[in-house]
């Protein structure tokens, strides 16, 4: 009995010990277990950590950030976060798309502008959008802008400024800079004593200049940038400004090569524009000089307008018809295009282009992406073009109501046979993807 009492007892005190010791292992309450911890700091975050956190932050979420503490409102003035910047103007009546806060602006430009190096305007369809744009461009007096980019989300409401306003505002831009490498102003007012001030500033560092539509602008003005920016490598820009003399400046000796050439072919007023012919000479000294330079035309005419083009050899890489396309021009193309690369046709007849396409697949070595519209194309005739073109064809875009059943296949049928000479499931689009 002594033996089991001791035995009972020290049990028992084992298990008191090892009752107390859980109990002192036992975690107090939240805040006590809280407390002992070192506290979370998010003011203590180094900068650099700040700082990219910050570039994925719209301004209002930026500015709003900046008043946490003092540490992340240092953050917001370093000057690498607004090295790169977007102006977003719109008038809420006429947009639903959010604006730059006008107190922001004025911050910006009292304390930043000149950190500014990458700079875009976003403008609706409202011209005191775009008058606002030109104020800010005015104040922007102590910048080293490199990169400018005007764009107009709807129409070009930048056309509906007073011109010497624009131009203006344009010019404190192009004085003060001194290396603007990136200027994008398509639909606007700018002219040719605007683009002499934006040449005798910084020819030595403009690379990128697009320009489309801008109606003040005349074949001597876009050549006197080509004269002295040798260093353009990117050039966009309306078929009426294209010359012979343009061409031949691209290609002196002096000039680096360029890399990219767009040009946009636009009726302004349909059946009455007359469009000149440009020399086989002239485009083969800029692919002489430029061998692997890309030249995209954009065409927006009517179907009679398209006779003075492609009856020579013409050395374009991209083509995009927004408008209906005649079997003969696309005859044009596979005879004289041999450097086409992509070709994009929304709109044709009712007559098949099985011929069209069998020659553009024969002459046309580099073609790698085509995309067929509003057009008819017999199903025998479509796996031949692919069957020519093989797999180098990357993008196939074709309507499944441009191909016409026939003897040899039905809409069954080809997809299966044009996946088997693509090296790849192909089916015809539902839907435009161009």
């Amino acid at each position: 009995m002594k033996r089991g009492r001791v035995n009972i007892t020290s049990k028992c005190q084992g298990f008191s010990s090892t009752e107390g010791r859980i109990k002192r292992q036992k975690p107090g309450p939240l805040g006590s277990s809280l407390a002992q911890r070192p506290a979370e700091d998010w003011g203590s975050l180094p900068h650099h950590v700040v700082l990219h956190i910050f570039q994925y932050l719209s301004l209002v979420d930026r500015a709003r950030a900046s008043s946490v503490c003092r540490r992340w409102n240092e953050v917001f003035h370093i000057p690498d976060l607004w090295r790169r910047f977007e102006f977003e103007l719109n008038q809420p009546a006429t947009s639903y798309l959010k604006s730059t806060h006008p107190d922001l602006i004025q911050q910006i430009i009292k304390r930043h502008a000149q950190h500014l190096q990458y700079v875009s305007f976003k403008v609706d369809s409202c011209t005191e959008s775009a008058e606002a744009a030109c104020n800010i461009l005015s104040q922007l007096v102590n910048c080293t802008i490199k990169t400018l980019g005007l764009i107009s989300t709807a129409r070009p409401s930048f056309m509906d400024v007073s011109q010497s306003h624009f131009v203006s505002a344009l010019t404190v831009v192009f004085v003060n800079s001194k290396s603007l490498s990136s200027i994008k102003i398509d639909d606007t007012p700018v002219d040719d004593p605007s683009l002499k001030v934006l040449v005798a500033n910084n020819s030595d560092t403009l690379k990128l200049l697009k320009m489309s539509s801008c109606p003040h602008v005349s074949p001597a003005g876009i050549l006197c940038v080509a004269d002295q920016c040798h260093g353009l490598r990117e050039l966009a820009l309306n078929y009426h400004l294209l010359s012979d003399e343009l061409l031949l400046a691209l290609s002196s000796e002096k000039h680096v090569h360029l890399e990219h050439l767009r040009i946009d072919v636009v009726s302004e007023t349909p059946g009455q524009t007359h469009f000149h012919t440009i020399k086989r000479s002239s485009w083969e000294a800029l692919i002489r000089h430029s061998p692997k330079v890309n030249i995209v035309m954009y065409f927006f005419l009517e179907e009679e307008e398209f006779e003075p083009f492609f009856r020579e050899e013409t050395p374009v890489t991209h083509l995009y018809f927004g408008r209906a396309v005649s079997k003969e021009m696309l005859g044009r193309i596979g005879l004289n295009c041999p450097r086409l690369v992509e070709l994009v046709v929304c709109a044709n007849g009712l007559e098949p282009l099985d011929e069209e396409l069998i020659r553009i697949a024969e002459r046309c070595k580099n073609l790698t992406a085509i995309g067929l519209g509003e057009c008819e194309v017999t199903c025998s005739g479509f796996v031949e073009f692919v069957k020519m073109c093989g797999g180098r064809l990357t993008q196939l875009s074709i309507m499944e109501e441009v191909l016409i059943p026939d003897n040899s296949y039905n809409m069954e049928q080809i997809h299966s046979e044009v996946s088997k000479h693509l090296g790849r499931m192909w089916f015809p689009d539902m839907m435009p993807t161009w």
